[in-house]
């Protein structure tokens, strides 16, 4: 095998202001994968140092920091600050489907960053030409404190402990088939700036065949307000268009209210839209919620079937939950006659076909709970007479609460497997499916979402409908878990003529 020249994700104390692609020499040509479909991966390398925490330092969130910026402890002041973070740079990190290394890409972070322990952030989403990739993440320069729970320009929440400069959420497309996507050794997306989840962190962007994105997220840290709910759950961004101080700036698709299924106590309505998942099938909006205390678990239509939302239609676009999916409360577990049932907690969502839905469930996110549970990983969900039902839940491998070890990282600090988050998929010409998922995780860490994680893969035979059938089908691992980062999406590698006609690798612009 010829060996791939590979950037690793640079040490966590790295200087980010110089250019820092890698691209192979060849294309993996010499692999049993090379004809195989590529991933790329999103994610971030810590990169404070010491310094960017001092100990006893008042922190933006509130209380004094515990702990200097030290990886991993630094996250510890997660205790004293509930909003804690820190900016991070953004690298996509393209892999076969075996897992082999191509390249490590990163993202110019003076036009756009991530929370390093925001552990929802950065899903991936490819455009509808396929050429292009589509992500969110914040205008903010590195190493600053708790951008993921400020205000944004032009929303300021009363009650928001967090007194960070407020900062912009963004929606970020890389066009992989523009020949300079790469400019001055780093990734140069095109990024448009909202006002939407101000207190809180957007989490997905998409880009819909009308040419617009849907974004999803959630929003509030403080009292709430019109403005703060009205900027939280699905929203409209139109690509270019960037928003100002001056005005909102956003536009709700839809509102969902637990009222909807026979609760008579309202909730929080930002809260009942904090949605964390998306996808796009049949030129249909689909979204989950998975966390949090209020609203309900599951995943949601959003618009028509067939239709996606429009700046005409949005305030009006109902929102509700896909008939089979799970009703009762994520509070209590209760459903509206009282009945408890399990609390569900999807995250990414992936069609195989109109009637078959993979959901990726992150788990509870309890140590104790994640060796016992019965909906965290894969679930299988089929359309039967206009009802989804749940086939069975794909676990093995996963080996969910089992401490793994990781290289740098001290033992108390060794995460465990909890659930999966993003996911994507595609079916095979034998009738099978092979997804590919994040994995989410528990340990002892000041912010499970500072954790290095995983990327798995697994593959079900589409008509398989009962656990007993599946039964020998398990996860693999195709992407090991580095100290000092963080995984979050996944998708299929955007196309690209000139490598599809060449045979050879892109070409950066230098």
């Amino acid at each position: 095998m010829i060996a791939i020249q590979y950037l690793q994700p640079p040490a966590i104390t790295s200087d980010y202001s110089s250019p820092i692609v890698k691209i192979a020499d060849d294309w993996n040509k010499d692999d049993k994968c090379s004809n195989a479909d590529h991933l790329i991966i999103s994610g971030s390398t810590y990169a404070g140092t010491a310094s960017t925490v001092t100990v006893g330092q008042t922190l933006p969130g509130g209380g004094t920091a515990i702990a200097n910026g030290t990886y991993p402890d630094v996250f510890n002041n997660d205790k004293v600050d509930s909003s804690f973070g820190i900016t991070s740079p953004i690298f996509l990190q393209e892999i076969t489907t075996c897992g082999t290394d191509i390249r490590t890409m990163y993202v110019d972070p003076s036009v756009i960053t991530t929370s390093f322990p925001s552990k929802s952030e950065l899903a991936l989403n490819l455009t509808p030409d396929g050429k292009g990739l589509t992500f969110m993440g914040y205008l903010s320069p590195i190493n600053q404190l708790d951008v993921s729970n400020s205000n944004t320009p032009g929303i300021t929440e009363p009650g928001n402990p967090v007194t960070t400069t407020p900062t912009y959420r963004a929606v970020a497309q890389i066009n992989f088939d523009d020949a300079h996507f790469i400019s001055h050794g780093f990734l140069t997306p095109k990024v448009t700036t909202t006002n939407a989840y101000p207190g809180n962190n957007g989490r997905a962007g998409i880009l819909g065949s009308n040419g617009l994105y849907y974004t999803v997220g959630n929003a509030g840290n403080g009292n709430g307000s019109p403005a703060v709910t009205a900027a939280a759950g699905v929203q409209i961004v139109i690509p270019g268009q960037n928003a100002t101080s001056s005005t909102p700036g956003t536009n709700q698709v839809g509102s969902f209210n637990i009222t909807q299924y026979g609760y008579t106590t309202p909730d929080k309505t930002a809260k009942d839209n904090n949605f964390r998942g998306e996808t796009i099938f049949n030129n249909t909006l689909y979204v989950t919620k998975g966390s949090g205390s209020n609203g309900i678990n599951t995943v949601y239509q959003v618009g028509n079937a067939g239709s996606l939302p429009t700046l005409a239609n949005a305030a009006t676009a109902p929102i509700t939950i896909l008939p089979g999916f799970p009703t009762n409360l994520a509070k209590t577990g209760k459903n509206v006659n009282g009945t408890v049932q399990p609390i569900y907690y999807p995250f990414g969502i992936w069609f195989a076909n109109a009637t078959t839905l993979y959901v990726a469930d992150e788990g509870d996110g309890v140590a104790a709970d994640a060796a016992t549970s019965t909906t965290a990983g894969l679930q299988k969900w089929s359309l039967v007479n206009g009802t989804w039902q749940l086939d069975y839940v794909l676990q093995k491998g996963l080996n969910l609460g089992q401490q793994y070890p990781v290289a740098g990282l001290p033992t108390a600090d060794n995460p465990a497997t909890d659930g999966l988050r993003n996911l994507t998929g595609r079916v095979n010409p034998d009738g099978t499916v092979t997804l590919y998922a994040v994995t989410s995780t528990i340990s002892g860490s000041g912010d499970q979402g500072a954790d290095p994680n995983e990327v798995v893969a697994i593959t079900d035979r589409l008509s398989y409908t009962t656990a007993g059938q599946s039964a020998s089908e398990q996860f693999r691992l195709i992407r090991t878990p580095i100290s000092g980062q963080a995984l979050r999406g996944i998708s299929f590698a955007p196309t690209n003529k000139e490598k599809e006609r060449s045979g050879e690798d892109f070409k950066p612009e230098h």
